[in-house]
């Protein structure tokens, strides 16, 4: 079964040694295009951006609902040793286990190790499990049931097979290009949709008792470079993703705020860097912004080979790294025996591992792990779907029962047709559906529609297009328990009504479909023409698609098909499986192409569900979480496809700010060929009777005080000796262990480097009290952002037929000079019978009213007019009001938001850049992790393990960011507005006007600091610390060549 499975993968098309040449046309060396970049975002979004380091780490206090989590997470914490602490938060090796990321177990305490498994729409690489509806057809139901209901169906799967913690949900990418490889594994580009969808499925797999991990943190918005290489001249300098402040606040982070607050168990930071520091090191992003600003009570965990040091990345802020070597079983770590050595010299304080422990188990006990182990746990093998096994596998180690197959799909078959069903969109309709299963001829064109013929599973993490697609490829993916293919489904339909059927599934066979599709409209019968477009993971390429789409075009010239059908047949009905936008102009206005329906990514019920939607079993009502335009550079970004930086981390400058999707379309005064929302159905529903309730509501004020000191659980010997290898241990080959070689940490270390002075950050030893910050004070942020100012009610007439559901959309104007011209702020679905009608009702919140403000570093709400639209998509939004601000307090004075043009505080930087890596670098900037030879096997790698399969991970800590002192925060107060009703005001619905006008102020700086000569000064007026110098070293660093795709998965998150 393995030899199947590896034989199989390998005729997956690869082309990972290849750099794609730019598209004709782009904005190329930029990825925005140069009539869509936004001047607030001058000052930030510029290649050779700096992230500012931020220190200490925060240590987690139980805030929120996590406070019973963490006196259990820290009663048990205080019991460990030095070694069983680390043993929890390094992983064991890729393949040392059964799952794709295990850490070690504290068998003294009868605890089991931790299990580790994707993915965001089932569980991977196992068997009797679900294929669950992607993330992107999820968001396409607008429904927070069904959001809820899938995450507790993948919990539930996850949890039964015995895994601890799902590696997802996903919002990162959020969807910044149309073409990124990802995004059909995230929920939608505009953040209250994927914010709202990711809340929702976190409670959802948490109430089954599983820890979710919310995955990419942050800015990972593209496939390219994301790890560097290819072409293989980049080596290990990854893509940099620069953005400023307001951008990141407004847009990026706003989703990971709402996972926050739902209380996911664990945040996954990503492969690339955000201005040019590593994701997983970087100090602004991890302690800054989501331990401190957001107040993050989990763990932070890298993404797979993602950690580029042992110090520095702990000081960031990073609290487990995954799978735990450096490359995929290179024998060596970061974390392991080099965290037991550092903080036994001191270069990790026992404060801050304590922190990462008791964050990692205030998780478990957060989800009541406990009380949901699944028997023999985990009870299958990533590696093989064989009985019997190596428990170990890279090793070949402990044969035993590995896979005990159980089938953990209960009743979720109904719940993924249902899902799949609600998030497609009828785009077009010429009335000819729903169809009657009666027609004399029915004929279905397209491979989309049909089997593999290798089967569901036959390609490797689905890393191929053959057959209908149901799927984007990767890590993100699950195997199909089965797959009910459009071509099945309908032929079920239609002969069971005793009607014909025949189909033509090769979309080459142009002139027997044109044969066929005459003899259809000849008989007055029905044409339907599948085809699909799809991406996934930069480790496989498809059709030389490396993870990202070259393009917007649907695949296998099924353009010319739809032609060619459409020339002979006058009843064309064109379904399409795609993983995010594509261009539909070719055929959308064409008479005979009757009806165009959008299926998204279904999972395993695609057939039934997308037959539900033909025949009228279900009456669609799914919109779409996307914008589909005519071309490409209506979207304003494209991928960077080629390298803008010699042989160093290439720059994506996010220069279009906020604007992405539909915010760009109507900024840039694009029409759409069918906006973000849009959807119909078999019925039609109107809108009228607007109103808007104010609410009284405390007045918005920043946290006082300051947090605790920071904690130690359980005292830690400083006898080396102590943590050694016990006596007659048996220690596996390429398993990493957190015991030292010898009581000579120089020798433990195995760094050719240590005893080398190099100077940490003092501030990240600080374990003092430490203030708040003012848009901190709880999970998710200050918790009078969560306030209700406003709700508003509407009244929709179902004025059809039959029963139908409406999304009723509420999107607001903030009405400043570079605000969008509308945001989306909320929305619910409705099931409304024929000729009755339903109340919309929708609260806004402080936090959708604001903007964010650099200076302060807070949100405000601008004296701008603020108008709350209602309708049934982004451009057709009859109803409108003005919201008044009276008693709301407006400002600050000088911020960078809303319809402020005062610059703002700058902020500089010390830290070095990763563009700056050169083979000059003293060895000394390097991490502490080079595991010491007596772990390593004779042999670095097993026989089974491809030598394709070594990470490319390894990064010199020139990613390390040195400390600097903050300035202070300003403080900031508003009172409660009025509580009298406003009726609805004479503003004009939109329908659509042109975008609104640009600001021509001086961009304000941001706390992202364009890099500085060393005769800048900080802004800041405190005293530089003292820098904290150690004779302890970071370890030397391995040159690996990229990872091809392989015969296993080469990446797990």
């Amino acid at each position: 079964m393995t030899f199947l499975r590896i034989a199989l993968l390998a005729a997956v098309p690869l082309a990972l040694a290849q750099v794609q040449t730019q598209p004709a046309g782009s904005p190329f060396p930029a990825s925005t295009f140069p009539n869509a970049t936004d001047p607030l975002t001058d000052g930030g979004a510029v290649s050779g951006q700096t992230s500012p380091p931020k220190y200490p780490s925060p240590w987690g206090a139980g805030a929120g609902d996590w406070e019973a989590a963490y006196a259990q997470a820290r009663a048990f914490v205080s019991q460990l040793t030095l070694t069983e602490k680390v043993n929890l938060t390094t992983g064991v090796g890729w393949e040392g286990e059964q799952c794709v990321g295990n850490t070690g177990g504290i068998p003294r305490l009868g605890f089991k190790a931790l299990c580790m498994q994707d993915s965001p729409l089932g569980v991977r690489d196992t068997d009797f499990n679900s294929a669950f509806p992607a993330g992107m057809t999820i968001a396409a139901t607008w429904d927070r049931a069904l959001f809820y209901q899938r995450g507790f169906g993948m919990g539930s799967e996850h949890q039964g097979k015995g895994v601890d913690a799902q590696l997802g949900p996903v919002v990162g990418p959020l969807g910044r290009q149309p073409a990124g490889g990802r995004g059909w594994e995230g929920f939608s580009p505009d953040p209250v949709l994927s914010g709202i969808a990711v809340g929702e499925t976190i409670k959802g797999i948490q109430a089954a008792g599983v820890m979710a991990t919310t995955k990419h943190y942050i800015l990972n918005e593209q496939e390219h470079f994301r790890q560097g290489a290819p072409p293989a001249s980049l080596g290990l300098n990854a893509l940099s993703s620069n953005v400023d402040d307001v951008t990141m606040h407004e847009l990026y982070l706003w989703p990971f705020a709402d996972a926050v607050r739902a209380g996911t168990g664990s945040i996954m930071c990503s492969y690339n860097q955000i201005n040019n520091s590593q994701a997983c090191q970087n100090s602004y992003t991890q302690n800054y912004l989501l331990k401190n600003e957001l107040d993050f009570q989990g763990f932070i965990m890298s993404d797979w080979s993602a950690t580029h040091s042992g110090v520095s990345s702990v000081l960031a802020g990073l609290d487990m790294t995954m799978p735990g070597d450096v490359g995929f079983d290179s024998a060596t770590s970061y974390f392991g025996a080099n965290l037991t050595v550092a903080v036994l010299n001191g270069t990790v304080p026992q404060w801050r591992l304590d922190d990462m422990v008791v964050r990692i188990m205030a998780a478990w006990y957060y989800v009541d792990r406990a009380a949901h182990q699944a028997p023999d746990s985990p009870n299958f093998s990533s590696w093989t779907l064989d009985t019997f096994g190596y428990r170990h596998f890279v090793q070949s180690a402990d044969y035993t029962q590995i896979n005990y197959h159980v089938d953990v799909r209960g009743e979720h078959a109904q719940q993924i047709r249902a899902q799949a069903a609600a998030g497609t969109v009828l785009l077009k309709n010429n009335g000819v559906l729903p169809l009657s299963g009666k027609e004399k001829l029915t004929a279905v064109f397209g491979y989309d529609s049909a089997e593999n013929p290798w089967g569901p599973n036959g390609c490797g993490d689905r890393g191929c297009d053959n057959g209908t697609l149901a799927m984007g490829w990767g890590s993100g993916t699950a195997n199909f328990p089965y797959l009910i293919t459009p071509l099945e489904a309908i032929k079920a339909e239609v002969v069971g009504n005793g009607a014909a059927f025949e189909s033509v599934t090769d979309n080459g066979a142009y002139s027997q479909m044109m044969a066929l599709g005459r003899r259809v409209s000849q008989v007055g019968g029905a044409c339907i023409a599948f085809g699909n477009s799809d991406s996934g993971e930069g480790y496989i390429t498809v059709d030389n698609n490396t993870g990202d789409r070259n393009n917007l075009t649907l695949w296998g010239a099924f353009d010319t098909l739809v032609a060619d059908l459409t020339s002979q047949c006058n009843n064309t009905i064109v379904v399409l499986h795609t993983v995010g936008a594509v261009l539909l102009d070719s055929f959308v206005n064409n008479p005979n192409v009757t009806a165009i329906v959008w299926a998204g990514i279904p999972g395993q019920e695609s057939g039934n569900s997308i037959t539900d939607i033909l025949y009228g079993k279900v009456n669609p009502g799914g919109k779409l979480p996307f914008t589909l335009g005519s071309s490409e550079g209506q979207y304003g970004v494209e991928i960077l496809y080629q390298p803008n930086n010699g042989n160093l981390s290439p720059q994506d400058n996010f220069q279009e700010g906020v604007f992405i999707d539909y915010r760009a379309f109507d900024k840039l005064g694009e029409t759409p060929i069918y906006e973000f929302g849009y959807g119909l159905s078999y019925t039609t529903f109107s809108y009228s009777n607007l109103k808007v309730q104010a609410h009284s509501a405390p007045a918005y004020t920043v946290p006082t005080g300051k947090t605790a000191a920071a904690p130690t659980f359980g005292s830690i010997s400083n006898n080396s000796a102590d943590y050694v290898f016990p006596a007659g241990f048996n220690a596996l080959p390429i398993y990493i262990y957190p015991y030292l070689n010898n009581t000579s940490l120089k020798s433990s270390s195995a760094d050719p480097q240590y005893g080398s002075n190099y100077t940490f950050p003092a501030a990240g030893y600080d374990s003092s009290a430490q203030p708040y910050l003012p848009a901190g004070g709880a999970p998710g942020g200050n918790p009078r952002l969560y306030d209700v100012l406003f709700t508003v009610t509407a009244t929709v007439t179902n004025t059809g037929k039959v029963v139908g559901d409406e999304v009723a959309q509420l999107y607001l104007s903030l009405g400043g000079p570079n605000d969008p011209k509308v945001v989306l702020r909320n929305f619910d679905r409705i099931t409304i019978q024929p000729g009755a009608s339903a109340t919309f009702s929708a609260d806004i919140t402080r936090r959708d009213l604001s903007n964010w403000d650099t200076a302060s570093q807070n949100w405000f709400i601008s004296s701008a007019t603020k108008t709350v639209y209602v309708g049934s998509s982004s451009r057709k939004l009859p109803l409108s009001a003005t919201l008044s601000l009276s008693g709301i307090a407006t400002g600050p004075v000088g911020g960078s938001g809303g319809n402020s043009t005062a610059p703002s505080a700058t902020y500089y930087s010390s830290m070095m850049s990763s563009s700056m890596m050169s083979s000059k670098m003293s060895a000394s900037m390097m991490s502490s992790s080079m595991m010491s030879p007596s772990m390593m096997s004779s042999s670095m790698m097993s026989s089974k393990m491809s030598p394709s399969m070594m990470s490319s991970s390894m990064m010199t800590s020139s990613m390390m960011s040195s400390y600097m002192a903050s300035s202070s925060m300003t403080k900031s107060a508003s009172s409660p507005p009025s509580s009298a009703p406003i009726s609805a005001s004479s503003s004009a619905p939109i329908y659509y006007s042109s975008a609104s006008a640009m600001s021509t102020s001086s961009p304000s700086m941001s706390v992202y600091s364009a890099p500085t000569t060393s005769a800048s000064k900080s802004a800041s007026s405190a005293p530089a610390p003292t820098p904290y110098t150690s004779t302890f070293s970071t370890a030397t660093s391995y040159a690996h060549s990229p990872p091809p795709y392989s015969s296993m998965s080469a990446y797990s998150a």
